[in-house]
């Protein structure tokens, strides 16, 4: 038996099945009157019979023969309308899943109403809440009306009062008006009253002249007087009559005795005005205050009148008056700005430029406003005896270590808490012979001066100037014989080299403080802390904490990422955050406060020493700081004190010529002069270096620094040093990449230091003409330190960008921040990716480890040089 959908190709050879459908067309209509034809199926509906002969017929035709286990013999055997076994399984299957899901729906819906029932719980109890900070708040504005409606009841109470007081005032003056104005009623009536008694005499003495005169008054005729009455002439009034004007005859003209002026409206209402503010009372009128007006050498109209409290235009309307033509802004001489003032009843005090620095430092303290304050202490002795290792030991820190070569650079300030709360403020002042202005100035700012003399080595030429500038200082002084752990230490030789400079210690019955310490093992400290102490306490020192801060700068450096920094210490006062104060001839407002700890303050008290962040230069190590009131006084003290620097150095310059000039004058120009351009960190090294350089010669040979600042070599100095034939010399800074090329080019010598004594050295042996070997420094690379990572148990790596050379792990290293050397040393390992290599070319990355050394930072530059040893020539 055939299908009638047969499997056919169509007449375009595409394969289909031919479907049992009439087909027709369409034609849609869109929108804008567009339409589209389209074919339009219609299928035929199938209609199936139950048991009709062709389903049965069609069926194995079809569909395949199914095996015989799939339809079961007990299911044609219970015939149609019984499920079979599989089926019932299907069923209970089914009705057991729909059981199943008609429990977890009940839980669900229990869960759900639970969920429900929480949010319901705690949307009331929201709302009650709500409820209640509504209710507070009603009550809360409740209140506030309660008080406001009562502070309105007050008012108005007071106003009515006011209103009353007013009002009854205003009675009382209109009473008192009232009675004047009857007053003067009654004398006018009692005037009228004489005029009448008056008329009635004349009229009783003269009666003709009484009858006529009201006929001419009222102008009547001749035509109309009575007959035989005898006619009365009138006399001729002359020219200077003025009857006529004068008007009529009142009670006022009649008695008036004056000079016949009238009183006017305007006099009238004056006199009721006096009367109302007699009736008010006496009223205070304000005395015009007379003050002392500050006169500089030259002011400005417009500050000299602020300064009187009058207005500009009444001075400028002064001046005018003086023949002096000046506008708001024009400049006054004292003399003439004088004049003002006495024109204005004022009393003058002139002050000069000077002045400005008056009252800068505040007068002594009252002695109920003096707190204890924690004693400053200074270590001094000879470079190498001990000194930092000392109060390294006392802080528990370690600072030898950075510094190069083991001896103090500059000066180093320090507070200690010692046991009881006690504090304790250390300055470590450098012991070689170059930094005795830096010593002496740690001995101006100090109480106690504890001296440190090396057992085994005795008393030496820096000891005994430290002994002098104590003297100088007449301040307290401790001897700590360190080092008495060494072999061949002898303190009882420190005790008998003291005596002869006049040192007796209490050993020998004198008054000095001796202690035996050892500050590599930590003998004798507590001893020492307890004399410090002990002395401190005899001193009694005190200052007052509540005042403006003042003290002095101990150490000032220019950092490129800060600017300029200044380690002060602060004397009496308290110095804040915010503060305007004025440090030798600069200025600033303070930006920040960091102690000794690295760690940011908010304030720093007396003894305390704190670095300063916000001037607006680098003040002089030693220049004394106070804060001032605002910005302006600032300006006017730095003002001042640097032109009075200009003055002096251009006084210099052209000093008159004197017969003593012109000799020492002949006596330079036969001397050879080595010029040198000084850069260093710090403003105390440049201080010590320049005096140490100075000093060095002799007749034939003298040194001179041309040029002497803090901060990194700049293009500049090599322009200076190029047109004045200078070395220049770098102590712990170096020169950016422009300075070097400008070097290389104008080929201007640099040499690099960080111990003092060997610069000084190399310096004096260039000038002496002692040639010794001299080292070249032959760059090879560069490299920006992009990122620092931990490597394991090396301890730190960095991760480097080569910018120009090479790096070469053969050679020295020195790592820069800012221009100045942090570091100098051995590249430990080179690493590229993963491998060690010997070499890292520019454009690279690599990775860098140093000998001792890990902390380095993100932004620092690695910079890898050779040493040459070649023959110096001068």
């Amino acid at each position: 038996m055939t299908d009638d959908k047969k499997l056919t190709l169509s007449g375009r050879a595409t394969l289909g099945v031919n479907k049992g459908s009439d087909s027709g067309k369409a034609r849609p209509s869109y929108s804008q009157g567009r339409t589209k034809a389209v074919v339009v199926e219609k299928k035929k509906k199938r209609i199936l019979k139950k048991g009709s002969a062709a389903d049965t017929a069609a069926a194995p035709a079809s569909t395949p023969a199914k095996p015989q286990s799939y339809q079961p013999k007990k299911a044609a055997e219970e015939g149609p309308g019984t499920l079979s076994q599989k089926e019932l399984e299907i069923r209970a299957k089914v009705l057991e899943e729909a059981k199943k899901r008609a429990e977890e729906e009940a839980l669900q819906r229990k869960a759900d109403e639970e969920r429900r029932a929480k949010e319901e719980a705690e949307r009331k109890k929201k709302e009650a809440a709500e409820k209640a900070a509504y209710d507070a708040d009603a009550e809360a504005r409740k209140a506030a009306e309660s008080a406001a409606k009562e502070k309105a009841a007050k008012t108005a109470a007071k106003k009515a009062e006011e209103e009353a007081t007013k009002k009854a005032e205003q009675d009382r003056a209109e009473k008192d008006r009232q009675e004047a104005e009857a007053k003067r009623k009654a004398e006018l009536e009692a005037r009228a009253v004489q005029l009448r008694k008056a008329n009635e005499a004349r009229k009783a003495a003269d009666p003709a002249a009484t009858e006529d005169r009201p006929a001419a008054k009222k102008g009547k005729k001749a035509k109309d007087k009575k007959p035989g009455q005898a006619e009365v002439r009138r006399p001729a009034r002359g020219a200077g009559d003025d009857r006529r004007k004068g008007g009529r005859l009142s009670v006022n003209r009649a008695f008036d005795d004056g000079d016949g002026r009238q009183r006017s409206l305007a006099a009238f209402k004056r006199a009721q005005a006096k009367q109302k503010r007699q009736a008010m009372g006496p009223v205070d009128t304000q005395p015009k205050q007379a003050r002392e007006v500050v006169l500089p050498e030259a002011i400005t109209v417009q500050e000299l009148a602020s300064r009187m409290a009058e207005k500009a235009t009444s001075v400028i309307k002064t001046l005018m008056g003086m023949g002096v033509m000046a506008t708001i802004n024009q400049s006054l001489d004292q003399d003439t700005a004088e004049l003002v003032v006495e024109e204005y009843g004022h009393t003058v005090k002139r002050v000069s430029e000077s002045d400005v620095e008056i009252g800068l430092f505040g007068e002594e303290d009252a002695p109920e406003t003096l707190q204890a304050r924690a004693p400053i202490i200074t270590v001094m002795g000879h470079v190498d005896h001990g000194k930092t290792s000392l109060l390294d030991a006392l802080r528990k820190a370690n600072v030898v270590s950075g510094e190069a070569g083991g001896i103090t650079q500059h000066i180093g300030a320090y507070q200690v808490e010692v046991e009881g709360g006690q504090k304790l403020t250390f300055l470590d002042t450098p012991g070689h012979a170059a930094f005795t202005q830096m010593r002496a100035r740690g001995a101006s700012v100090t109480d106690i001066v504890v001296l440190v003399v090396a057992a085994d080595d005795g008393v030496m030429p820096q000891t005994i100037e430290a002994i002098n500038h104590a003297k100088a200082a007449d301040v307290p002084m401790i001897v700590a014989i360190n080092k008495i752990d060494r072999e061949g230490s002898n303190p009882d030789r420190v005790r008998q080299e003291l005596l002869q400079h006049s040192v007796v210690v209490e050993s020998y019955s004198g008054d000095v403080q001796e202690v035996e310490v050892s500050a590599l093992k930590g003998i004798g400290l507590d001893a020492l802390k307890e004399q410090i102490h002990l002395q401190a306490e005899l001193l009694e020192l005190k200052a007052n904490p509540d005042r403006p801060a003042e003290g002095v700068v101990v150490e000032a450096k220019l950092d490129k990422g800060r600017g300029p920094v200044a380690t002060v210490l602060v004397q009496r006062g308290t110095l804040r955050v915010g503060d305007i104060f004025v440090a030798g001839a600069e200025w600033g407002r303070v930006r920040a406060l960091v102690n000794d700890r690295g760690e940011q303050v908010q304030e720093a008290g007396p003894s305390q020493p704190v670095e300063v962040l916000g001037l607006n230069g680098t003040p002089g190590a030693g220049d004394e700081f106070a804060v001032v009131e605002n910005e302006s006084r600032a300006r006017e003290v730095t003002d001042y004190r640097q032109g009075e620097k200009l003055k002096k150095r251009q006084a210099a310059g052209a000093a008159p010529k004197t017969l003593e000039s012109m000799f020492s004058h002949i006596k330079e120009n036969q001397a050879t002069q080595f010029d040198v351009v000084l850069k260093a960190d710090v403003q105390g090294s440049v201080e010590a270096i320049t005096q140490a350089l100075e000093k060095a010669g002799n007749d034939d040979i003298e040194c001179r620094v041309i040029h002497g600042a803090v901060g990194g070599i700049t293009e500049t100095d090599i322009a200076l040093a190029a047109a004045s034939g200078a070395l220049i010399v770098g102590f712990n800074v170096r020169p950016n990449k422009q300075a070097r090329d400008a070097a290389e080019t104008e080929g201007v010598p640099i040499k690099y230091y960080s111990i003092i004594y060997e610069l000084i050295d190399d310096v004096k042996a260039a000038m002496a003409g002692q040639l010794g070997p001299e080292y070249e420094e032959n760059v090879i690379g560069q490299a920006e330190i992009k990122d620092v990572f931990t490597a394991g148990k090396i301890g730190k790596a960095a991760g480097c960008q080569v910018l120009e050379g090479s790096i070469r792990n053969d050679c020295k290293a020195r790592i820069l921040r800012d221009s100045v050397i942090i570091y100098e040393g051995q590249i430990d390992n080179l690493r590229r990716f993963k491998d060690d290599v010997n070499e890292v070319k520019s454009g690279q990355e690599c990775g860098l480890t140093f000998e001792n050394y890990h902390d380095f930072r993100t932004g620092d530059v690695v910079e890898v040089y050779q040493l040459k040893e070649v023959q110096r020539t001068l």
